[in-house]
Order: C-alpha cells, then sequence, then structure tokens
C-alpha cells in the first residue's frame, strides 16, 4: 500500500513543483504592451503639440514682433538719413496699423480660400519680403505699401496663427502653448531694442537686410512643422437661455478686450518719451525702461498662460485686469525708479499675456465649435486693433491739447483696464443672481 501510494504521492509533487514554477516564471501582463504604446503616443503627441507651438511663435515673431515693432527705433535713423520727414515717419506707422485691422477683417476669409496653414506661410513669406523691400527708398508710395503689407500680415497672423495650433493641444495645455506662441510678440519688442541698435552700426539699408534674413530663418524653421487643417465642426445647439448669456459674454469680452488695448497704449507709445522728456532724464534712460517693457513682454504670456491652465481662464483674466490696472496707475502715484521698472515690465508682460487668457476664455465660452472659436477670436483681433487705432490717435490729440500732460494719459488708461474689470465682476454678478 505505502509502495503504491508513493507515486502518487510523487505525481502530486512533480505537478505542485510545475505549477511553483509556472508561477515564478516572468510573464508580461495583457495590457501592458498597450500602455507602453499609449504612453509612447501620448510622448508623441506632447512632442508634436511643442513643436507646432514654436511654429506659431516663430509666426508672431516675424510678423508681429519684428514687422511691427523693429520699425519703432528705425524711426530716428529714417529721419536722420532723410529717407522721410518725421511727419512722413508717423503716417508709416499708421500705415501699419491700418494694415493690422485690414490683416484682422480678412483673415478668416483668406483661410477660407486657401487654409490656415497656408495663409499662415504665405503671410510669413511676404512679411519676409517686406523688409528687403523696404531696404531703399524707392518712394513714399512705395514705403507706404509695404508698411500696410506688413502690418496686414501681422492681422492674419494673429488670428490664425493659435487658432491653427490649439485645436491639436488638449485643454489643460491650451494656456501654456497660447503663451509660447505670443512669446513671439515679446521677442520682437526685445529685439527691437537689442538687435536693431546692433544692425544700424552697419547702416540703415543693412538693418532692413538683417530683418529679413532673420524673417526669412524663422519662416523655413517653421515650414514643416504646422499641423494639418483642421476641419470645422458641427456642434449641438445649446439651449437658448445658455446661448443668450454665452453670447452675451463674448460681446462684452470683445469689449473687455478692446478696453485692454486702450489701456496698453500709454506705456506702449509714450513710457519713452515720459522718461527721457517729462522726467527729463535722457533718451538713454528712456530706452533702458523700454527693452524692460520687452523683458516683461517675452515671459508675460508664459505666466498668464500658466495661470489660465491652472485657475481657469475667467478668473485668471479678472486677476489680470486688476494686477494690469495698478500697473498702468501706478505712474500717477509715483515715477520713482522702482515704480517704473515694476510698471514697464507687468504693462510689458501684459502687451502679449492677455491674449493666451481672451483665446483661453473663448476656448472656455464655447468649447466644441472650432469655427466659432475662430470666429470670436477674429471678432476680438478685430476690437483690439480698432480700440489700440482709436486710442493711438486720441491720445496723441490729448497729449497736444494739454501741452504734454503724460500722467493724465497714465490714468485714462488705467481707467480703460478698470472698467474692463467692471464688466466683468458685473457679468459674474448677473450669472450668480441668475
Amino acid at each position: 500500500m505505502i509502495r503504491a501510494a508513493k507515486p502518487a504521492q510523487e505525481d502530486e509533487m512533480t505537478e505542485l513543483n510545475a505549477e511553483t514554477k509556472h508561477h515564478a516564471r516572468p510573464h508580461r501582463r495583457p495590457g501592458s504592451r498597450a500602455h507602453s504604446t499609449s504612453q509612447s503616443t501620448s510622448q508623441s503627441t506632447s512632442q508634436s503639440t511643442w513643436r507646432y507651438a514654436v511654429a506659431g511663435l516663430s509666426a508672431s515673431l516675424v510678423g508681429l514682433g519684428l514687422a511691427r515693432f523693429a520699425y519703432t527705433p528705425l524711426i530716428p535713423a529714417l529721419i536722420a538719413a532723410k529717407w522721410f520727414s518725421a511727419s512722413d515717419v508717423v503716417y508709416l506707422g499708421a500705415a501699419n496699423l491700418a494694415g493690422y485691422l485690414a490683416g484682422a477683417l480678412a483673415a478668416r476669409a483668406v483661410a477660407a480660400r486657401i487654409g490656415a496653414v497656408q495663409s499662415l506661410r504665405a503671410m510669413m513669406l511676404l512679411a519676409t519680403l517686406s523688409f528687403f523691400a523696404s531696404s531703399h527708398p524707392i518712394s513714399f508710395t512705395w514705403f507706404f505699401g509695404w508698411r500696410f503689407l506688413a502690418g496686414f500680415t501681422g492681422g492674419i497672423i494673429m488670428v490664425l496663427a493659435a487658432s491653427a495650433v490649439l485645436p491639436h493641444t488638449s485643454p489643460a495645455k491650451r494656456g501654456i502653448v497660447g503663451g509660447v506662441i505670443f512669446a513671439g510678440v515679446g521677442l520682437g519688442v526685445a529685439a527691437s531694442g537689442t538687435l536693431v541698435p546692433l544692425l544700424l552700426q552697419q547702416g540703415l539699408p543693412q538693418s532692413w537686410y538683417g530683418l529679413g534674413v532673420l524673417a526669412c530663418l524663422l519662416t523655413l524653421a517653421s515650414w514643416w512643422n504646422w499641423p494639418a487643417e483642421v476641419k470645422t465642426d458641427a456642434t449641438p445647439a445649446p439651449s437658448h437661455a445658455k446661448q443668450r448669456h454665452t453670447s452675451l459674454v463674448a460681446r462684452a469680452l470683445l469689449v473687455q478686450y478692446g478696453l485692454n488695448a486702450v489701456a496698453l497704449v500709454p506705456h506702449m507709445v509714450f513710457i519713452v518719451d515720459f522718461v527721457a522728456r517729462g522726467l527729463g532724464q535722457g533718451i538713454a534712460a528712456g530706452s533702458r525702461y523700454w527693452v524692460l517693457y520687452g523683458l516683461g513682454a517675452i515671459v508675460g504670456p508664459l505666466v498668464t498662460g500658466h495661470l489660465g491652465d491652472r485657475a481657469g481662464f475667467g478668473p485668471a483674466l479678472r486677476a489680470a485686469f486688476l494686477v494690469e490696472a495698478a500697473a498702468v496707475l501706478l505712474p500717477t502715484v509715483s515715477t520713482a525708479p522702482v515704480s517704473l521698472i515694476v510698471s514697464s515690465v507687468v504693462v510689458g508682460g501684459f502687451t502679449p499675456g492677455i491674449v493666451p487668457l481672451v483665446l483661453g476664455r473663448i476656448h472656455e465660452l464655447d468649447p466644441h465649435s472650432t469655427e466659432q472659436q475662430r470666429a470670436t477670436w477674429s471678432h476680438a483681433t478685430t476690437s483690439f486693433a480698432l480700440f489700440q487705432a482709436a486710442a493711438a490717435y486720441g491720445f496723441s490729440w490729448f497729449y497736444a491739447q494739454t501741452g504734454g500732460d503724460y500722467l493724465m494719459l497714465f490714468a485714462l488708461g488705467g481707467g480703460a483696464v478698470v472698467l474692463a474689470l467692471a464688466i466683468d465682476l458685473a457679468l459674474a454678478l448677473t450669472a450668480r443672481k441668475a
């Protein structure tokens, strides 16, 4: 009996050992390959997102940063070289603003005809060409036309760059990606205070050539990094009450964005002259504050975009209006160097920094319809251009009528952004009651 039972025990032990070895043997979990593939896809998507963002940055740097802001430090050289009179130079600056407004109005029609990405490529090429075309003063009409075209390309790029990239971005990163795109504006402001003076040492035509070469390199670098076109989508119609509220908030946002443009004008146009002549500190001191303004403009959209991602774009925009109002009004309280430094950096930061917040707010208001987002953003850009042009001319007239009252200009600018904040708070209170 014992001998008969032994083989049975051995068989049981053999089976047990086999089972133990089977469990001890390392094996692949069923979902591990899928998890690895998902992680790889996520990394690839993230890399593509940042590649698209850098393409957007290049576009804003060429069409907005360089084509617009690099002209400002060239103005004294244009007058000194007798290319144009002082009054002609002012009209040439206005041509860029008019072109920007025309571009903002035409952007959607151009995109509908040839596509957003093709439009962006074409506008970067035209902006590049405008630098080379401006290297010789053939005639005032010639120069005016190219300055208008440079502004036109900027208006189209402003409308289309973000709307081409953000649909490919996860909602959690839209703020920071928008900040990267419009950091190009800040880089252009910084370049206007650093690169252009270096180029001018080689001569005025060479300065235009240098800007053209830089724009050409940025255009080539971004050419193949744009995302595929996003097809327009149909979104389910919300309830009538929600639709009315969203429409009201969107229309108010257009006004707020325009008022923000008004608030930026005193620093954008007068801060250098205020320090140089108003405070009697000289052009060199005024230029240093412009460089600080440019440094703020580089960092600003990255900070505000990150804040929008973390706190939500509605609350972030409200906080931005409050901080910006304080910074714009600060010179009316104190003209000490520390006050002027803080004011220049903060307002410089909000010059492009308000853009990702407004863009993100538009996506929050209508999260499903890409076409509606593009339409609202186009209207917002048009509102900004209109308010800014009106404020630039209006403040210049007011400055002349008051004999150079700079502080009143800062007070008016601060009042504009306070009004924007009041509209936002009133809407929030109305929504809470409803």
